[in-house]
């Protein structure tokens, strides 16, 4: 089974919960919710093997489910307190659903409805579900204006879908939207100006500097990082658990060359994402995580340092809302890295792109894809909740 998540946020751009995607085998062509009855059970023992805390961590898990799918047992294998019910928008709304979700909502679950098109006022089931979802292409704001009002008024949680920007957020959130789902977070608010950098951030650069050179020294980096108080604390927080350390020098020589260069990385885009939202950050580490955990089972293996970088610079450009060229100009970084950020060509445009299909579910041409890097697609999910585990770890440090 593979398995992709998205974020849900709320008004304050705090994530409430995520929509899980996912496909029960080879013969599916894209990441599907709905699937047959006898596959039920397939898909919801693999969530529960995958472990769903190491996918969703404390937050609200969003899953679709069918007709089928709705009136089986299996469905309780999740108890309420993880896992949102969406009711998918083919779901045929008889009386057996009716009775069914009745059933559900009494053991706790939230029930949500997946990209409603139909005026509300025709849902005779209405009492049992809590959250509406509008899928903003589907349906544009201007279409549902009142049937949003007259859910509100209901007193329903209402979720937008496909939010691609922020003008698309401050327009939902105007219209009495409390959840939102998409990756409008992870881009670039460019509204001009010049970029400003603080003198840690140029600490940042030399010590980046100083990591690529020929012969780096231990003894240079100590000093840029003494230099900043802030830096020094965090660097000895993530590193330095022995107390017989007593010298930053002596912290970065027990760490080695490798894993100061990824703390530096890491540390310097916490700081570049201090007004972000925290999902972005996380998305981030996730990504750097599963493109290095690709590269190691593909053609790519000795270059997972290089591609983990890439990735984890992929929403530079959204955390400093610049062009990614501008974003990029004073990282040394190599020109594969630097072509396919900017210009998305060049031979690293497969890894990119398998992450981006995994993560939004809507590519139906992984398998060329992983074919293409010589890796064995059935290994992605697996690859996926290490880097979502991986990335968990590293926030909970910064």
């Amino acid at each position: 089974m593979y398995i992709a998540r998205q974020p849900i946020f709320d008004k304050n751009m705090i994530v409430y919960g995520y929509e899980l995607l996912y496909r029960a085998g080879h013969d599916a062509t894209s990441y599907q919710g709905n699937s047959a009855v006898s596959s039920t059970a397939t898909v919801m023992i693999g969530l529960l093997e995958l472990g769903l805390e190491n996918i969703v961590e404390d937050k609200k898990a969003f899953v679709n489910f069918d007709y089928d799918f709705l009136l089986s047992d299996a469905i309780e294998l999740i108890s309420p307190e993880k896992m949102v019910i969406e009711v998918l928008e083919t779901t045929t709304l008889d009386q057996k659903i009716a009775e069914r979700l009745g059933e559900l909502k009494n053991k706790g679950y939230r029930i949500a409805l997946d990209d409603f098109e139909k005026e509300i006022k025709s849902i005779y089931l209405l009492d049992s579900i809590e959250i509406i979802k509008y899928d903003i292409m589907l349906t544009p704001f201007r279409q549902i204006a009142d049937d949003v009002r007259y859910a509100l008024g209901r007193g329903k949680v209402l979720l937008a879908e496909k939010i691609e920007t922020q003008e698309e957020f401050e327009i939902a959130k105007s219209m009495g939207f409390q959840l939102f789902q998409g990756y409008f977070f992870s881009k670039p608010h460019i509204i001009g100006g010049l970029k400003t950098k603080s003198t840690s951030k140029i600490i940042y650069q030399r010590m980046i500097s100083e990591l690529h050179k020929e012969y780096p020294s231990f003894q240079k980096m100590a000093e840029l990082i003494e230099s900043d108080v802030n830096l020094a604390y965090r660097i000895l927080k993530v590193a330095g658990k022995e107390k017989s350390v007593r010298s930053i020098n002596k912290v970065l020589q027990m760490m080695g060359l490798r894993e100061i260069e990824r703390w530096v990385n890491v540390l310097l885009l916490q700081d570049l994402a201090e007004h972000k939202p925290k999902e972005l950050i996380r998305l981030s580490l996730v990504r750097s995580k599963f493109g290095e955990l690709i590269a190691v089972n593909s053609v790519f293996h000795d270059r997972k340092h290089e591609i983990a970088l890439m990735c984890l610079f992929s929403v530079l450009d959204a955390m400093l809302d610049l062009p990614m060229e501008e974003a990029l100009s004073d990282l040394p970084i190599s020109d594969d890295v630097r072509e396919l950020l900017i210009y998305k060509t060049g031979e690293l445009l497969p890894i990119h792109m398998i992450i981006k299909c995994y993560e939004k579910g809507e590519c139906t041409d992984i398998f060329r894809m992983t074919d293409q890097i010589r890796m064995k697609a059935e290994h992605l999910g697996v690859l996926y909740v290490e880097a979502i585990r991986w990335a968990d770890g590293i926030m909970r440090v910064l």
